[in-house]
């Protein structure tokens, strides 16, 4: 052994090496706590504040020519001036803060399946990202509806349920 030196080369080696081993231990738990995460805030639609409403010109006798005739969601959408406002009042009233931009003023009952356009007891606030993903849920049960497989009544009781239940 050198002067001034303790202890065997094992000794030395191991001190370094317990540091390490906790630092990669934490930076695995951090990893694992991130991806098990929410991707977005998590907000289902109140039935209290959004109960949904429909369009009562949109009936099962009505579908040819509203919701089931390409582009007619174009005429009767509300202009985003209106939605932008409404979504900030709902947003307080949901109690949900953060960017405006991390929602969607979205339809319970979608225009695809004969919702209110207007209505604010059929628009909420939905959360990015699972607005995209119930859009394409809302377009399968139009797509449903029109081809004869379900009924407009029970498209919008899914989507309804879906949006109360799941968001």
């Amino acid at each position: 052994m050198r002067p001034g030196r303790t202890g065997s080369h094992a000794e030395a080696m191991e001190r370094p090496v317990v540091p390490l081993a906790i630092v990669g231990v934490i930076g695995g738990l951090v990893l694992l706590w991130r991806s098990s995460a929410p991707a977005g805030p998590v907000l289902v639609a109140s039935p209290t504040l959004t109960p949904g409403v429909v369009n009562p010109e949109v009936r099962q006798e009505t579908i040819g020519e509203t919701i089931c005739k390409r582009g007619w969601t174009r005429t009767v959408r509300p202009p985003s001036s209106y939605t932008a406002e409404l979504k900030l009042r709902q947003m307080r009233e949901y109690g949900v803060g953060g960017d405006p931009s991390g929602y969607q003023e979205d339809h319970l009952i979608s225009l695809e399946l004969g919702g209110h356009p207007t209505d604010p007891r059929n628009l909420w606030p939905e959360p990015q990202p699972r607005a995209g993903e119930v859009d394409r849920i809302e377009n399968e049960l139009n797509g449903k509806v029109c081809s004869g497989e379900l009924t407009l009544a029970e498209a919008q009781h899914r989507e309804s349920e879906l949006k109360h239940r799941s968001g």
